[in-house]
């Protein structure tokens, strides 16, 4: 019987490899001096190279590491050495892209700092305790921003118009039954 695939960590840093949103799931980095050894480390062996298009992978201490780089924020997912590339690749295109669907293509720090809610609701969406919740991003995006999978707008998100009309023909149906 297969393991359940496991992720050690997600990280969000920027271009000077400072930390905008991590999320670790790994016992041997409980301490934040730990965490922040851990990001220096991958941004030094990463920040090098050029993973602008396509997802890169690297190996470091016995953790596979699969990242891609956007204008000045830097993504990570990191695994076990046994774990599936294409699993944490699918992992790592799925917190890019929901956070993309999130911030409407701006992909910036200001950006990504001025909505951080988003983005930590994106990794709680994502993955909890370390096993994959959910990889495709619309359906993250739309749980993070409360939107329902019917497309039904909640009465405290419409505007005053659509609340008129939509009581209007409630009450038009009622009163036709």
């Amino acid at each position: 019987m297969a393991e359940i695939p496991r992720v050690l960590n997600v990280l969000l840093l920027d271009a000077d490899g400072k930390r905008i949103a991590v999320k670790y799931f790994d016992e041997a980095t409980t301490t934040v001096a730990s965490q922040m050894a851990y990001e220096r480390a991958i941004f030094a062996k990463t920040s090098r190279t050029n993973a602008r298009g396509e997802a890169e992978i690297a190996l470091l201490d016995k953790h596979l590491v699969v990242y891609k780089f956007v204008s000045d924020l830097h993504f990570y997912v990191t695994g076990g050495v046994d774990e599936n590339e294409i699993i944490l690749a699918t992992v790592l295109t799925g917190f890019f892209d929901a956070v993309g669907l999130l911030l409407r293509g701006v992909l910036e720090k200001r950006t990504v700092l001025e909505n951080l809610d988003l983005v930590l609701l994106t990794l709680d969406e994502l993955i909890d305790g370390g096993i994959i919740l959910e990889t495709d991003a619309s359906i993250i995006a739309n749980r993070v921003s409360m939107r329902g999978a019917d497309g039904d707008t909640p009465l405290a998100e419409q505007s005053f118009t659509q609340a008129l009309a939509s009581a209007k023909e409630q009450l038009t149906r009622n009163l036709l039954r």
